[in-house]
């Protein structure tokens, strides 16, 4: 009797632990990372692969996709899409092409784009350089004619003046080469010249 108890309780004692190490198997696969995503077979790989590149080929062919930086992966027909996209609509195409490729089941678009503010932003940044431009052209117009008129040199004679990109252009005549040379160093001075173009002024024929 005492035996058969000794045989019934080491039972229970083998069950329990295996009971135990089961649990804790268990407990040991569920903290191993979870497998990343991959083609199923090498009839997937290979689909996948055709598909990669039909994705590619269309987006290089897009003029739409134009100096866009997107990367393309396929996994069991799901495309995704990594990287930059130069605009909104630039997004939206990308995802419309790889959607209209045979065989992708799905588009996973993870491209960035600039947000309409953004483009707004540089479109206000773009206008205001250009003003600015504008605005300083039309300063070194007006300084190099004032200069000029308040010279003694050029007294009595007409001289225009044109100002490009900081490029400053006299037109006209002037009494000799001397004063043609001295009007020129007027205009150099003026800030913000860059040069003094004096190939449309002549000395005046007496």
């Amino acid at each position: 009797m005492n035996i058969f108890l000794s045989r019934s309780t080491f039972c229970k004692t083998l069950i329990a632990a295996s009971l135990v190490l089961g649990l804790n198997a268990a407990v040991y696969a569920d903290s191993t990372d979870a497998p990343q995503p991959h083609s199923d077979g090498i009839g997937a790989v290979a689909t996948d692969t055709v598909i990669t590149t039909k994705v590619k080929s269309q987006f290089i062919d897009d003029g739409r996709l134009k100096k866009s930086d997107i990367s393309v992966a396929t996994t069991n027909g799901v495309v995704t899409l990594t990287g930059t996209a130069t605009s909104a609509a630039a997004k939206t195409a990308a995802e419309s092409i790889a959607s209209s490729v045979s065989g992708v089941k799905s588009v996973d678009d993870q491209l960035k784009a600039p947000s309409a503010a953004d483009v707004a932003a540089s479109k206000v940044d773009k206008a205001a350089v250009t003003t600015k431009k504008a605005v300083s052209d039309s300063w070194i117009t007006t300084k190099v004619k004032s200069e000029i008129l308040a010279d003694s040199v050029s007294k009595g004679f007409k001289v225009g003046v044109k100002t490009v990109h900081g490029v400053v252009v006299l037109k006209g005549s002037l009494g000799n080469q001397d004063a043609i040379d001295h009007v020129k160093d007027l205009a150099s001075q003026v800030n913000g010249v860059k040069s003094v173009d004096t190939s449309a002024l002549v000395v005046a024929s007496t």
